[in-house]
């Protein structure tokens, strides 16, 4: 395999790169990341991997002494929900080093994630196009080519200007991030079974006591309800700020995870909200924000029609 260059994926005339990685094998992924990493500490750069667990001692073991100059993230903990991996991993790191370039490693997709988180990590993908636009950061995405599905590596390329694999550099003809937004911006599908309470201004008290209730009855443990109880005051208090002033909240259990659900008839305009950190949230913007602190899960689907917001989180 080429290696990655000097800034590899820097549109003309910009500083930000975001070229994705397709490798097959160890051999490959070593290629493609440690000279990514050494070229940065030779220019001085700050350097973050996020990866899953298993290949940061991989990488490590590649660095040797080097590696002591590198931030580490367990991207399976610190990126488990992708909403918050631009707000919690990527920007924080980028805005420590606001005055120099850097450089991230981001590996946001692997073999095992599930379907339903996929569609909000493509969404996560493509998002970081628009966080960072302008920003002097390059941020390199691996892929594991024989472990993710074709569909998945379609995505990667619909959301990297830049792909690098074993035959080297190129843009990517099929770059439409917004298309990919737009496209996972699904109906969400209904449970078989669920438990609803409608809600307004003056029943915010309630609504709390019923999603907390209902989450312990299934299984959530108890600083989980507690996180939960944040999250649905955040969520239920937007729809009545913003969102025509009433709402519904469902909730349920399905595949070891508890799933709690905010509907209303407001729109979310801004693809960014929730991503930004909370000095830079528009109005709306910070309970999002908060929720995909919180959460293990965060999934979206907005329209003329309303929104829906799912939190998820282990059982």
């Amino acid at each position: 395999m080429r290696v990655p260059c000097a800034h590899p994926g820097s549109p003309p005339g910009g500083p930000f790169a975001h070229p994705a990685l397709f490798y097959h094998g160890e051999d490959e992924y070593l290629a493609g990341t440690v000279p990514f990493i050494r070229a940065g500490r030779e220019a001085g750069e700050p350097v973050a991997v996020a990866v899953p667990g298993p290949r940061l001692e991989t990488l490590r073991d590649a660095l040797g002494a080097a590696a002591a100059e590198v931030t580490w993230l367990d991207m399976s903990e610190a990126g488990r929900n992708p909403g918050r991996i631009i707000p919690g991993v990527l920007r924080e790191f980028a805005d420590r080093h606001a005055a120099r370039r850097v450089r991230i490693i981001g590996e946001p997709i692997w073999p095992g994630r599930s379907d339903t988180e996929y569609p909000a990590c493509a969404q996560h993908e493509a998002l970081i196009n628009l966080a960072f636009e302008g920003r002097d950061v390059a941020i390199l995405c691996p892929y594991d080519v024989a472990g993710l599905a074709p569909l998945v590596l379609a995505d990667a390329r619909a959301t990297h200007p830049v792909v690098i694999d074993r035959d080297g550099e190129s843009a990517s003809g099929d770059y439409a991030p917004h298309r990919v937004i737009s496209d996972y911006n699904r109906p969400l599908p209904e449970p078989p079974v669920a438990y609803r309470m409608d809600f307004d201004l003056g029943g915010l008290l309630r609504v709390r006591d019923f999603a907390c209730g209902w989450a312990a009855r299934l299984g959530l443990a108890p600083r989980a309800v507690d996180d939960l109880e944040i999250a649905v005051n955040e969520l239920a208090s937007n729809s009545c700020v913003h969102g025509g002033g009433s709402g519904t909240v469902r909730i349920w259990a399905e595949d070891g995870l508890l799933v709690c659900e905010v509907r209303d008839a407001g729109t979310i305009t801004d693809p960014l909200a929730g991503r930004r950190p909370a000095h830079m949230s528009p109005h709306g913007g910070r309970g999002i924000l908060l929720v995909n602190h919180l959460a293990d899960l965060v999934r979206v689907h907005t329209g003329p029609d309303g929104t829906a917001i799912r939190v998820y989180m282990r059982l």
